[in-house]
Formats: C-alpha cells, sequence, structure tokens
C-alpha cells in the first residue's frame, strides 16, 4: 500500500478533518485506499481512545467508518467519472447520514481495519457500507450516506 491514500489528494483547503485530515495534526488522519472492489483503512488506536480499560471507545469507531465512508465516496465518484484522484474539480463529500451498528466490544491494543464496500452511485450522492475489525472480528458496521460538498462550504482564498 504504497499508493497516496484518498485523502492525499483532498486540496490544502478541505484537509483539515478531525478524522482525515492530513492537515490537522491533532486530529486522526485516517488514510483509506482501494483494495479491489473495497476500500481499506487501518487505524492503531491510541491509550487516550479508551471507553473503559480494555475497550475502543465507540464514538472513535463511528468516526473511522463515517471518514472512511466519505473517502470512499470521493474515490468511487472519481472512479465513475472516469477520472483520476486529485483531478479538478475535486469531487468532495461530506455526510448527510450516518448508522452505526456496534456488534461486540472493540480491544484496545490491536490495529483496527476499517473496510468500505460503494452500495450506490447517484447523481450527487454516494452510498457506502463499513466495517471495523479487530483481531479477524468484525466489532461495528455502519453505512454512510456521503453528498458531494456544497460549493458555499468550500472555503476560498482570501488573498
Amino acid at each position: 500500500m504504497n499508493e497516496p491514500a484518498f485523502q492525499d489528494y483532498y486540496p490544502d483547503e478541505l484537509s483539515h478533518c478531525y478524522g482525515c485530515g492530513r492537515l490537522n495534526e491533532q486530529g486522526l488522519q485516517l488514510k483509506s485506499r482501494w483494495d479491489g472492489e473495497e476500500t481499506v483503512a487501518v487505524f492503531h488506536p491510541r491509550a487516550y481512545h479508551i471507553a473503559i480499560p480494555g475497550y475502543v471507545y465507540g464514538g472513535l469507531l463511528a468516526s473511522l467508518i463515517d471518514c472512511h465512508g466519505t473517502g470512499t465516496a470521493s474515490a468511487a465518484a472519481y472512479r465513475e467519472a472516469g477520472r483520476p484522484m486529485g483531478s479538478e474539480p475535486p469531487f468532495r463529500f461530506v455526510t448527510a447520514s450516518l448508522q452505526v451498528d456496534y456488534l461486540r466490544p472493540t480491544p484496545m491494543g490491536v490495529p483496527l481495519e476499517i473496510r468500505g464496500r460503494v452500495q450506490e452511485v447517484k447523481g450527487r450522492k454516494v452510498v457506502v457500507s463499513a466495517t471495523v475489525t479487530a483481531n479477524g472480528v468484525v466489532c461495528a458496521r455502519g453505512q454512510v450516506v456521503a453528498v458531494q460538498m456544497p460549493e458555499n462550504m468550500i472555503p476560498r482564498d482570501a488573498g
């Protein structure tokens, strides 16, 4: 997995997200890539991502599904349009709906694998299903309905 992540192609003005922004030094900096017809990211929870001793905080799992889902939506839109990642104008997505099911407690101290699968690409909307796995066991699953970012949300250079 030496190729750039989807999030590496986001323009600087759209790279500050807490979950996946490469320019957010305090953020999670999630990195998602294609793996065949699925997308994959790996995240290593830190000690402060705790819920109760030994287990990962559920809000972190939701964030991972959310940001992996919107990154997958961006990559799917580029694929659907037959355009290379990062080409202009950028395809950047925001979350319209996030649904998460917690299937079992997620252990601390092991890498988490987030896998996504595109369910639908329709106009400005992309639906992505995702799972979070620890030690080969699915701990959470979810669905992200992502919509292309409205123009009025894109920051403009003031200079």
